[in-house]
């Protein structure tokens, strides 16, 4: 008979120990009894007080992935707030600098407005405000645009003037709007006058010259004419009122081999404003003056 097929196990008879079911009894019973112990005289704290040393490192190990996931979250929250309100303060000073510039423009336009009204106040004539609206965009002219015309009484040959003197004359007139050549035009011709030796001279633009120049004619080389000479408007021309600033001297070069001296003088106005005066010819106002007088005679 094979080895394999015998049976090797205890036979009933002989086998001990006790039952599952008084097993279960017992382990349940000493099972309550350790949590009653635990309870009342607390027998297992210094079991769960050593546990919890030892597993406080692997208990740190395992809150660190979710430690770092809300520290990169916190971050990328806190950055895109930081952004954001980096963006909002960008957009807050750059419109109190816009307010601040346009204050600043407001104050600078009161300034000219108001020099433009004591200028008219000199010149109660025939005599108007206007304000320049663009430069026009031509190499071979120096030329603005002001924003009255012919419906305004503009005059072509009047004479434009702001605070600091002589500005050009108006050219070409339209029904709302005028163009003006200015003093620094080649075409440009100017009668004008030393203020310091009451000479007389005729003054003509040069535009590419010292970033826009005026040069005296026909000055004689032994004239007493000398650097920063104050050049007002003579008056003789009928055109501009005598006694307006038109520029300074800026240099004064007296050659041996020519009869006259090459003085070039700065312009006065430097077009900073964005308003002018413009000053129609007397002469346009004697007709009117006769006829009235004619009509006044019985």
């Amino acid at each position: 008979m094979p080895l394999d097929s015998l049976d090797r196990s205890t036979p009933a008879f002989f086998r001990q120990g006790l039952s599952s079911t008084l097993k279960l009894i017992l382990l349940g019973a000493l099972s309550i009894g350790l949590m009653l112990a635990d309870h009342r005289f607390q027998v297992s704290q210094p079991v769960r007080s050593t546990l919890n040393m030892a597993l406080m490192p692997l208990q740190w190990a395992s809150l660190l992935p979710g430690r770092w996931v809300d520290a990169a979250g916190q971050y990328f929250q806190g950055l895109e707030s930081a952004q954001d309100a980096q963006l909002k303060y960008q957009a807050l000073t750059i419109a109190q600098a816009q307010k601040l510039q346009r204050v600043e423009q407001l104050e600078g336009e009161n300034r000219q407005l108001r020099d433009m009204l004591n200028l008219q106040a000199q010149h109660p004539s025939d005599s108007r405000v206007c304000e320049i609206l663009y430069g026009v965009q031509d190499p071979y002219s120096e030329k603005l645009v002001i924003n009255k015309g012919s419906l305004a009484h503009i005059q072509p040959g009047s004479a434009v003037i702001d605070a600091q003197g002589v500005v050009g004359q108006v050219t070409r007139t339209y029904p709302m709007r005028s163009e003006v050549t200015l003093l620094t035009d080649r075409s440009q011709h100017i009668s004008v006058m030393n203020a310091r030796t009451n000479v007389r001279y005729v003054a003509r633009g040069l535009p590419y010259t010292l970033g826009g120049a005026l040069e005296l004619q026909y000055v004689p080389t032994n004239a007493d004419d000398q650097k920063d000479d104050l050049l007002v408007t003579s008056g003789i021309d009928g055109v501009f009122p005598a006694g307006l600033h038109v520029g300074r001297i800026d240099s004064v070069d007296r050659q041996v081999n020519s009869s006259f001296a090459h003085v070039l003088a700065r312009p006065a106005s430097q077009r900073q404003g964005r308003h002018v005066l413009v000053i129609n010819p007397p002469h346009n106002e004697a007709p009117a003056h006769k006829n009235a007088h004619k009509e006044a005679r019985p």
